[in-house]
């Protein structure tokens, strides 16, 4: 990029350490950065109304002239309304400001403002409450709205953004995407896009700049993962000569379904071919990935190879472990001894940690499952033929990287219970192969689920003593807590404070009498598996728990779950969690409360009602959040989109084009080393830089 866009944003007039600070929270450092940060919204304010004109009950923009000066008037203590008339040849409206004495100032009796907001009131008298004023000179345009924080207003952005872009244009700017192509794909020049992507002269220019930077935005996409998979197809992975999962699946204790078996020939035939694999095993709440994974690493495994599982919480790692443990060890196919599983957490006492890995160095632990624990120094394999990662949208690129880095190209699995639309694992996951697992194992009863507002609670309450008196299992989901990065939760004093309050009022009120059991992530290890153990053996009927038990909770006697405030967690978070119950041949039920009353709430909670399928909820939950809200915070493998929607079918367009014309660019210079191509290529290194991935050079 040219000095004017490197430039710290304290090099912008207005911008001091105050609010540099503020924007390098958003991560904004460079002029660059600022002009890629695009409004959330516009007004217009470009083609003004007369009063008479003016719609109610829509935003709009008035030409007026002030009658008089505004009269201040003290409803209360707190409470100040500032009212004043203004009117055209045609009609008049009554202004009311409140508590903003800067505002009322700043109008002056016979001057003309425009006036944006909306109009209320009847035909016979209108008014407009709290509209923003502006002088009638410069102002009538499309005003760009931006996300705003304390010290960084939109109109302060603005301004900000104004000096950038004056910068940009004095400087000049290369284009990442080369004249003839643009040429040819009917773009503008970058230029001209970020100049009317801001500040759009009008609705056609603002339309021809959002094309051209999604264009280019997902064009740089996926011209990175394109590469990412070239460079993995590249290097020679290590030799799986023969298919041991027919030996596998022999011994299992039941028949595996058709899309379990396929997954499994989908990675030996992979792992047989040379590259080392990198495949997405995606399937919905309990489609069978864990025997999936298991018979793919007895294949590696029995050809002489280590495999590791890494989970993303200690829960599931301890879940994988019992279960591949059940799986593989005591084999008879392979006499006494069997197939050795390790278990590698960051709780491990310090004696059983050595002991570990020592013998994973000597080649004894032929399958090590663990959390980001296996990414330690000093956690050796003596020949790692296979990665696993579960649940992997907790983990990036550059972790399941780092695991992989401890062997010689060993082959990668990646898993993922959380059902991801197709348009969007494309490109989470588009530098691996994918098989999916849309089939469920015979006995799978679908869980009847019911949303219910806060005035139902005991009646729902009722509903699960008779559950539990029956000798069945229950949850009662509480979302007290936050996530950190690692997937691991967080509990403030208070919210902790909260959740042992919950459980006691529940113990000693409506569930007296029943053995209440309580689980959260602050819990220390040996805590959370003593309850789990006793949950698990029938000890505790009914189970207080925070999202901890989202995944690798599995008990099929439980088969009862109330979420409290539904409403503030995902429809994929709610259908995990869902997943807890119906894993045993009992009916299920899934009760919902919330007392919320937004538009989108309800649709999110009728959508979990509706259906058990997890593909359809993942694409609802696009639709409702965006790909770049689809996993929260805990999504570390999604390059930041800034721009480009794929919930909808336009940008989906772009995206076939763009996947398109990255492969010809890539056939004609693969490395996109050529003098016309080194802006673009500085952009699929910024891209990808975000998510670890240094190496695309």
């Amino acid at each position: 990029m040219p000095p004017a866009m490197d430039n710290s944003i304290r090099a912008l007039k207005g911008v001091g350490d105050r609010r540099a600070a503020l924007f390098e929270k958003w991560g904004i450092s460079t002029v660059g950065d600022l002009l890629r940060l695009y409004p959330r919204d516009y007004e217009d304010w470009s083609h003004p109304l007369t009063v008479g004109e003016a719609p109610f009950g829509e935003p709009c923009c008035i030409r007026a002239t002030a009658l008089r000066a505004p009269a201040e008037r003290r409803i209360r203590r707190g409470l100040i309304l500032y009212k004043f008339e203004a009117g055209d040849a045609g009609a008049r409206m009554t202004v009311t400001l409140f508590n903003s004495k800067y505002a009322a100032d700043r109008v002056k009796a016979g001057e003309t403002y425009l006036f944006y907001g909306v109009v209320g009131g009847g035909f016979t008298h209108r008014e407009m409450s709290s509209p923003k004023i502006e002088p009638e000179e410069g102002e009538a345009r499309i005003h760009p709205l931006y996300r705003s924080t304390e010290g960084l207003t939109s109109r302060v952005i603005e301004n900000c953004v104004a000096r950038g872009l004056e910068g940009m244009e004095r400087e000049g700017l290369p284009d990442p995407l080369p004249e003839p192509l643009r040429r040819q794909e009917g773009l503008c020049s970058l230029t001209e896009a970020l100049r009317s992507i801001h500040f759009p002269a009008d609705q056609p220019a603002l339309e021809r700049a959002r094309y051209r930077l999604i264009f280019e935005e997902l064009l740089v996409l996926q011209l990175g993962l394109l590469r990412l998979k070239s460079r993995s197809r590249a290097a020679s992975g290590v030799r799986i000569l023969q298919d041991y999962t027919p030996d596998f699946t022999a011994r299992l204790p039941f028949i595996l379904t058709g899309a379990q078996a396929r997954a499994m020939a989908d990675c030996l035939r992979d792992m047989r071919a040379g590259p080392p694999m990198s495949r997405l095993i995606q399937g919905d709440v309990g489609s069978g990935k864990t025997a999936v994974a298991a018979g793919v690493a007895y294949s590696v495994i029995q050809n002489g190879w280590q495999a590791a599982m890494m989970a993303p919480t200690e829960i599931l790692a301890e879940q994988h472990y019992k279960s591949l443990s059940a799986l593989l060890e005591g084999n008879p196919l392979l006499g006494e001894e069997g197939i050795r599983v390790g278990l590698l957490t960051g709780s491990l006492p310090a004696a059983r940690r050595r002991e570990t890995l020592a013998a994973l160095a000597a080649g004894e632990i032929q399958l090590l499952v663990g959390t980001h624990a296996l990414l330690s120094e000093g956690v050796d394999f003596a020949r790692l033929g296979l990665v696993i990662t579960d649940e992997q949208h907790r983990f990036g690129v550059e972790q399941r990287a780092l695991l992989a880095a401890k062997g010689d190209n060993p082959h990668l699995m990646v898993m993922s219970a959380t059902p991801i639309p197709r348009t969007l694992a494309l490109i989470l996951y588009g530098d691996l192969d994918v098989s999916v697992l849309d089939e469920l194992p015979p006995g799978r009863t679908p869980v009847a689920t019911f949303a219910v507002d806060g005035r139902k609670r005991e009646r729902a309450y009722g509903y699960v003593r008779k559950h539990l008196d029956q000798g069945r299992q229950g949850y009662i989901v509480c979302p007290l807590v936050e996530e950190q990065e690692n997937g691991e939760e967080t509990l403030t004093a208070a919210s902790l404070a909260s959740a042992v309050e919950v459980e006691r009022k529940l113990a000693e009120g409506p569930f007296r009498g029943y053995r209440v059991g309580l689980l959260h992530g602050r819990m220390k290890p040996v805590e959370k598996e003593r309850v789990m153990n006793a949950f698990s053996a029938g000890e505790i009927d009914l189970l207080v728990a925070t999202t901890v038990i989202e995944v690798g909770v599995d008990v099929p006697n439980a088969v009862i779950m109330v979420i409290e405030n539904a409403e503030r967690f995902g429809l994929a978070q709610l259908h995990q969690l869902r997943g807890r119950v119906g894993r045993g041949r009992y009916a299920s039920t899934c009760i919902l409360i919330s007392d919320a009353q937004n538009e989108e709430a309800v649709r999110r909670l009728k959508v979990m009602c509706e259906t058990n399928d997890g593909f359809r909820i993942a694409d609802e939950d696009l639709k409702l959040r965006g790909p770049g809200d689809f996993f929260g915070r805990r999504q570390h493998g999604l390059p930041s989109l800034r721009l480009a929607d794929l919930s909808g079918g336009g940008d989906m367009r772009v995206f076939q084009r763009t996947q398109q014309l990255a492969r010809s660019l890539l056939e004609e210079d693969p490395a996109l080393e050529r003098t016309e191509h080194a802006a673009l290529a500085q952009e699929v290194r910024r891209l990808f830089a975000q998510v670890g991935e240094q190496g695309l050079n």
